[in-house]
């Protein structure tokens, strides 16, 4: 294999860094596309849209969520160069036996990230543990460099058993 010079290699490392931090966030998270709706009509490159996603718990077997966000389309939003909204909506329900190692969940932990824009924006899902009503808790919320936004969802899943005692 022929040596690259210095400034070829760095340049080559360079230009895939870039085209990595360019792929849309959708094809580094490890999820599933459920759909999408077109809010506005873009002339130029794709028009902005609402996104639905699943992805799975990956500690507790059993708890899928589904989270919909917006994206911004238009040649910015092509290439990776607009930032995203900040609101997103999380709904995580039971979709089998729940099952999970109590020593394996930790009480409060981040399950799901997605990048949001080109530079420190990012979405993120928290699972909490609420082990005394046995109830799992998924918050959504945006991170950002300097500063973060209020906007959040929340929802809950029940494991526990809610048969009345005899």
């Amino acid at each position: 294999m022929p040596k690259l010079p210095l400034l070829s290699r760095g340049a080559a490392v360079g230009s895939l860094a870039a085209l990595l931090a360019l792929l849309p966030a959708t094809l580094l998270a490890q999820d599933a596309h459920i759909g999408s709706v077109r809010t506005e009509f873009r002339m130029l490159g794709p028009n902005n849209t609402i996104e639905v996603e699943r992805f799975d718990d990956p500690k507790v077997q059993g708890i899928s969520c589904y989270i919909s966000y917006s994206q911004i389309g238009g040649l910015s939003g092509a290439v990776g160069l607009a930032e995203e909204a900040s609101e997103a909506s999380v709904a995580c329900r039971q979709t089998g036996e729940i099952i999970f190692d109590p020593a394996e969940v930790n009480e409060q932990e981040v399950i799901f990230t997605q990048r949001r824009s080109m530079l420190f924006k990012n979405m993120r899902v928290v699972r909490m543990h609420d082990a005394e009503t046995e109830t799992f808790v998924y918050l959504t919320y945006s991170t950002k460099l300097v500063d973060g936004s209020p906007k959040n969802a929340v929802t809950a899943v029940h494991y526990g058993d809610l048969t009345p005692a005899q």
